[in-house]
């Protein structure tokens, strides 16, 4: 008998292809998780592991002491620098956050009209984000460059202390005080809504102003539902880096208590208080998710709403070409009855 050929399966060899394809992209990503493995992951566990010790180093070897919520009872009844360090910064990451959002918004905005020296203006708004690193971010404020001339904070903060609280009113004046520093670190936020408003369709702009919408309105329907999710993450971005930011006074206390030589303190108190404040950063960027990612937009809802309706129209239309087919079907074979019927009395004959 002659031998048939197998086929072989064309499924198989794509399967080869995949998982070849899958081997080389672990192989690449390898090295990054490696990366977070070694100095992400290891530094938290181990500093989570340290928070609950008084670590003491001496010359011939570390001495871990179990404390179990010491360091937490120290850091909130002993320590008030801390407390009122955590109250400032919450009030300032609030109110900095909106400012920096908003002001990257508006030059994205200019920066994506028609003018001249577009590109000169985008290389200078994010140059200092290049160039400006943490020492020599260090120097300008010390020597007050990160404020804005001639300006007393002070009248600033009795202004608004007059119909404020205290504690807002000086949030506030740290904020002008450190208002050129702030603008300065925008860069980053400029470009991701500058690469947000080049994806909105022109034609959406064109057929609002043909309906008679002006400007204003179509910057309200039309490209801040767009640019929706990119301000979340400008503002996601901005608490992150507001939060590690080696100009934030609570990264200072964090190393000042990690290097220091008291009893009371060392690494396993510096890693309770970098604990509680990063539950404290996670709770900001959750609030600002729920602020800005929560609420779903009109215009979504009224799209979603269209696509359900056209998908139910859809299966109604199948439903009622499938009905027709069977009636059709069912009259076809009572007329090959009939016609093909032998005579059996039943004839009207």
């Amino acid at each position: 008998m002659r031998k048939e050929k197998k086929v072989k399966d064309p499924r198989a060899k794509l399967g080869k292809l995949e998982k070849r394809e899958a081997r080389a992209g672990y192989l690449f990503v390898a090295p990054w998780l490696i990366g977070v493995g070694l100095f992400l992951l290891y530094p938290l566990c181990q500093s989570f592991y340290y928070m609950w010790f008084n670590i003491r180093i001496t010359p011939l070897k570390t001495l871990y002491t179990y404390v179990g919520t010491g360091n937490f009872t120290q850091i909130w009844l002993e320590n008030p620098e801390f407390p009122q360090q955590i109250v400032t910064y919450l009030w300032q990451t609030i109110v900095e956050v909106p400012i920096i959002v908003v002001f990257a918004l508006m030059i994205a905005i200019m920066l994506n009209g028609q003018i001249r020296c577009r590109g000169l203006f985008r290389l200078i708004f994010f140059l200092p984000v290049i160039i400006v690193s943490g020492p020599v971010m260090n120097m300008l404020v010390a020597e007050g460059a990160a404020s804005i001339p001639a300006m007393n904070t002070e009248s600033i903060v009795a202004a608004f202390d007059t119909f404020l609280s205290h504690r807002l009113a000086e949030a506030i004046g740290e904020i002008f005080s450190d208002m050129i520093m702030i603008l300065w670190y925008s860069g980053v936020q400029i470009l991701i809504f500058l690469s947000a408003l080049q994806k909105i369709d022109s034609a959406m702009y064109e057929a609002a102003s043909m309906d008679g919408a002006s400007g204003w309105e179509s910057f309200w329907k039309i490209t801040l539902p767009t640019i929706k999710p990119y301000i979340l993450l400008n503002a996601v971005y901005s608490v992150i880096f507001l939060s590690s930011n080696e100009q934030n006074t609570l990264i200072t206390m964090i190393q000042d208590a990690m290097f220091s030589g008291t009893k009371e303190k060392g690494y396993g108190y510096a890693a309770a208080m970098a604990w509680m404040y990063a539950v404290i950063v996670t709770l900001i960027v959750l609030l600002f998710f729920l602020l800005l990612g929560s609420k779903k937009d009109v215009y979504d809802r009224q799209i979603k709403r269209r696509k359900r309706a056209l998908k139910k129209e859809a299966r109604l239309v199948k439903k009622i070409e499938r009905r027709g087919r069977r009636n059709a079907r069912k009259i076809e074979q009572a007329r090959q009855k009939r016609k093909y019927k032998t005579y059996s009395g039943e004839s009207d004959y």
